[in-house]
């Protein structure tokens, strides 16, 4: 009797890429890294990290080398750049390095915990949707180890925006995000934003796309290393941005 045997074809694991864009962050990059590690082995996901750093003097890239070399230089990928050239094309110069069919952009100060990365696969694969997004405003999200000027800051932001934008996103100045990678591509390349306001322009420049968003709750934590990258100058242009968005979307 001869038997025949089907060939089963292999179905390929969806790649997710991690930008992840540093000025010295030499005291958290690594556990970041390892966390990140620990959670895409755990749940079986096909992944890479790519660190853009802005020429930190801290030591920061002697750090991921040394990643590098325990991990391989196929998973974490050091893409630096000259020097400190603003958040969004930080993610545009990263994103021309990621392979992966989707992208994931957080802080490296662990502000971000990457235990939340498989609610998002999960919320994606679920609904199909285009972006998943943190978020720190709904049931089940929040924020640890800030004093109550920042958070009426960043509440007072945020309510600002949504008044004025009608995003129908709870979280529009969250930066911890997954995209599928076109849209983050098509996205990207229209926002000017830098800095803060960044994070809300993507935001508002997909769903006036079309892109379908959902949200995750997530708790953010401030940084216990390094100093806050958010000042009065963040804060001024983050109003600025707001204001063009206004007028323009």
């Amino acid at each position: 009797m001869v038997t025949t045997r089907s060939a089963v074809k292999a179905v390929r694991r969806p790649r997710y890429s991690v930008l992840l864009p540093t000025y010295n962050e030499h005291e958290n990059i690594a556990l970041i890294v390892w966390l990140l590690v620990e959670t895409f082995e755990k749940h079986e996901l096909d992944w890479e990290i790519v660190v853009i750093d802005d020429n930190s003097p801290d030591g920061t890239q002697d750090v991921v080398r040394q990643l590098q070399q325990q991990f391989g230089e196929d998973r974490i990928l050091l893409r630096p750049r000259a020097g400190k050239l603003g958040l969004g094309t930080a993610y545009v110069h990263g994103l021309k390095h990621a392979t992966g069919d989707f992208v994931i952009i957080m802080d490296a100060d662990l502000s971000h915990h990457p235990k939340y990365i498989p609610d998002m696969v999960q919320k994606q694969a679920a609904t199909g949707c285009d972006i998943v997004t943190g978020t720190r405003y709904r049931q089940g999200g929040g924020v640890y180890g800030w004093n109550f000027k920042r958070k009426l800051t960043s509440r007072g932001a945020n309510l600002l925006a949504q008044t004025l934008l009608q995003p129908g996103v709870s979280d529009l100045t969250g930066s911890f995000r997954l995209f599928r990678k076109p849209c983050l591509e098509e996205v990207i390349a229209l926002c000017t934003s830098k800095g803060y306001a960044f994070q809300m322009e993507i935001a508002v420049r997909a769903k006036r796309l079309g892109y379908t968003i959902e949200e995750v709750p997530i708790v953010f934590v401030d940084r216990i290393y390094g100093a806050s990258k958010l000042g009065g100058a963040e804060i001024l242009m983050y109003l600025k941005g707001l204001a063009a968005l206004f007028l323009t979307t």
